[in-house]
Parts: C-alpha cells; sequence; structure tokens
C-alpha cells in the first residue's frame, strides 16, 4: 500500500538525535550538507542551538507503518535572529496590533541562509505527495499551538508547489558563481571584461606580496589546535561588527569530523594562522559561510573567500560557488544574482492579506534591482574578450 492510500503518522520530535541519521538522510533529494543529519545534530549538541538565543527544536517526522517516511527540520522560534528572511517589520506590525508573533514556526537550518531541500521526502513518484503532507502538518500544529505564522526559507525550485496559496511568495538575491566548464583560474578571468579582469589579477598580487602562505585544507587534516584557532578568528569578525556569534568552539571542532563536506583556506604568518575561510561542500557546489581575520591586508579576504573558492570549485569540477548572503562586491568578482525563495504563512487573514499587498510592491523593487545588476554582468561580450 503506498502512503498516498492510507494515513501517516505524525510525530514531532525536541532534537534531531531522536531520528536516525540513515533514515534522516536518506530522504534528502542531494548531498546538501546543511540538512544532512550530521550537521543539523552538531548544531544541536554543541550548544548553539538553546531556547534562551530563540531556537527549540520540532522536527517533523511522517511515518509510513513506523518508517520515516518523510521529514523536514522545524523549529519554533522566540525571535527572528540566524534565519536571513528578515520579517521583523511584521513582527512590529503584529505585536503593536495587539498580537502576539513569537513563538513561530520556522522550517530551516539555524544560521545558514543557504538554498537547500527544507521538505525531505525522497525522489519518488509520491514525493509531492509528501511534500504536501508536510505543509498540512506545519499548518495542523501551528494551529493546534495558537501560532501566529510559519515560514519556510531559502526553499529550492521544486518545493515551492508543494505550498497552496495561503502561503505568501518571497524572494530575495544572493550572488553565485557558476562553472562554465572552465580549464583553470586563468580560463575564468578570460572571461570577464578587462576592468574586473585587472582589478582581480591586482587584488591577487596584493596578497601574493605580503609574504603570508596561503593553504587549501580539508576540515578533517587539521589539528585541535588549529580548529581553536579558526573559532577564534571567526569570533573577531562578530565581534568587531557588535554581532553575537552564535557557533561555538564545539560546533566548530564537530565539523572538523564530518571530512570531505567541510573545506578551508587559510592564511599563515610562518606558522600561525591569521585569517580563514570556511566552505562546506556537496558534489556539485561549495558554500562559503565563515570569515575571520587577526590582520588587515588588502585583498586577503576577497583571496580566501572568494578566489581561492573558485579555483577549487575549477578543480574539483563543481557547478557553483554559493559564498554567502547579500553583497553587492561581489558581483565584480563574477558572481552573478539569482533569486531565493520562501513561503510564508500568516495565520490572522487580515493580517496575511496587508502582508501580501506589501509583498507586491517588495517584488517589484526586487525585479528591479534584479535587472540593475543584470545590466552590469562583469562578463565581457564575446567580440570584447
Amino acid at each position: 500500500m503506498k502512503p498516498s492510500e492510507h494515513a501517516l503518522m505524525i510525530r514531532f520530535h525536541n532534537r534531531v538525535d531522536d531520528l536516525a541519521a540513515a533514515d534522516w538522510d536518506a530522504l534528502r533529494p542531494d548531498d546538501n550538507p546543511f540538512v544532512s543529519h550530521a550537521f543539523l545534530a552538531a548544531l544541536e549538541s554543541s550548544g548553539c542551538i538553546r531556547p534562551d538565543w530563540g531556537w527549540q527544536p520540532h522536527h517533523l517526522g511522517l511515518y509510513d507503518n513506523g518508517r520515516l517516511a518523510a521529514a523536514a527540520p522545524l523549529y519554533l522560534k522566540g525571535n527572528s535572529h540566524g534565519e536571513f528572511v528578515f520579517d521583523w517589520s511584521w513582527a512590529s506590525a503584529w505585536e503593536r496590533a495587539g498580537g502576539q508573533y513569537y513563538p513561530k514556526l520556522l522550517n530551516a537550518v539555524p544560521y545558514s541562509p543557504v538554498p537547500g531541500p527544507r521538505l525531505l521526502a525522497g525522489a519518488t513518484d509520491q514525493t509531492p505527495h509528501l511534500q504536501h503532507a508536510l505543509v498540512e502538518a506545519m499548518s495542523g500544529e501551528a494551529a493546534r499551538l495558537g501560532l501566529s505564522s510559519i515560514h519556510a526559507n531559502f526553499l529550492i525550485d521544486a518545493e515551492p508547489d508543494a505550498f497552496d496559496e495561503t502561503w505568501l511568495t518571497r524572494s530575495d538575491i544572493q550572488f553565485h558563481w557558476h562553472n562554465h566548464d572552465y580549464r583553470d583560474f586563468a580560463g575564468f578571468l578570460g572571461a570577464l571584461n578587462h576592468k574586473k579582469r585587472k582589478n582581480i589579477r591586482h587584488e591577487r598580487a596584493q596578497v601574493a606580496a605580503s609574504g603570508l602562505t596561503v593553504e587549501w585544507r580539508q576540515g578533517d587534516s587539521l589539528e585541535l589546535q588549529e580548529w581553536q584557532r579558526i573559532h577564534a578568528l571567526y569570533l573577531t569578525t562578530f565581534e568587531s561588527k557588535g554581532n553575537h556569534a552564535a557557533l561555538t568552539e564545539a560546533f566548530f571542532r564537530q565539523l572538523g569530523q564530518l571530512g570531505a563536506p567541510v573545506q578551508l583556506a587559510l592564511a599563515r604568518d610562518d606558522e600561525d594562522i591569521v585569517a580563514m575561510a570556511l566552505f562546506l561542500q556537496s558534489g556539485s557546489t561549495l558554500y562559503g559561510r565563515y570569515w575571520g581575520a587577526s590582520v588587515e591586508l588588502p585583498g586577503l579576504h576577497f583571496e580566501l573567500c572568494y578566489y581561492r573558492g573558485i579555483e577549487h570549485a575549477i578543480a574539483q569540477g563543481l557547478q557553483r560557488f554559493e559564498p554567502g548572503a547579500q553583497g553587492e562586491h561581489k558581483l565584480a568578482r563574477g558572481f552573478l544574482p539569482v533569486r531565493t525563495r520562501s513561503r510564508h504563512y500568516l495565520a490572522h487573514q487580515d493580517f496575511r492579506d496587508a502582508v501580501r499587498r506589501a509583498l507586491v510592491h517588495e517584488a517589484m523593487s526586487i525585479d528591479a534591482y534584479l535587472e540593475e545588476l543584470l545590466a552590469h554582468s562583469p562578463y565581457a561580450r564575446r567580440d570584447e574578450r
């Protein structure tokens, strides 16, 4: 009997370790590392996911005769920190009207503005049905708990159809690099216009002349002391900007145990690590995540966070490099604008209708912004190369 022919059992779990890692990972449609059981479990076990920081795991599992048939990373959120799809204005408006916006229900990966699967239902002819069932289960749970809203952030293209018209649609812009079968970094540079090509060569020359040694390492090749130093550099980035650093040293050490999915670009002054960029990797995509430095050197951030990543992506035959959220400066370095997608359910219909109207204007602004960015592509026309 197929799952569509009988009722699935719905269960919510207050930690991802309540679900077997093999069962969870078998439902991923691809090897995106951010929805892997190991990544989510590392966040929880290392003290990064805490109710006093606004995160309470509430993971959803659908069971077919005791077998996990579909799942979703789900959290009860007491604030909107660490999400990167900003709804602060919605929360403020609802609370000014006398409502209680928090807690809300969030289908996402904590602290990770990375597009990826959120409705884990394998890749079979039953996948659409199971994705719909996951959305219905979220809606039922929000109603049972009396929550203001549900949010599904950074969805992949195949998922938005699982949400009906009562869910609001929202998009934003990130900058991604695409591999057009470049043989090497020089081949990539050759695709850029003259000005952008010259600027990148200048930035790389500054780092090359600095005396620092730059190396690429896999996470499980680092010693404990190196991971401690990398975490300390991560902290400096947040402290310098007055932001809260949510990721613990224990989390970084656990990342180091994941093997091939974790990659780093390190800059050393003799033996001392003075700057780092940390990446995660799937079979098709490199994801830039964390940066930190104890020295100020022109071009060093671009070298570690972008250019070394591009070199690695080319060498590994990866299709894309997603360096993180926001940042128009990425455009000049070969990263083109792409849309990200999220869906949002607001329980109160009048509030939902008001936000829907506001999103129409926001979407027009996003469309105009995307058009403007594409008009300033760093890539040369064929007759200019």
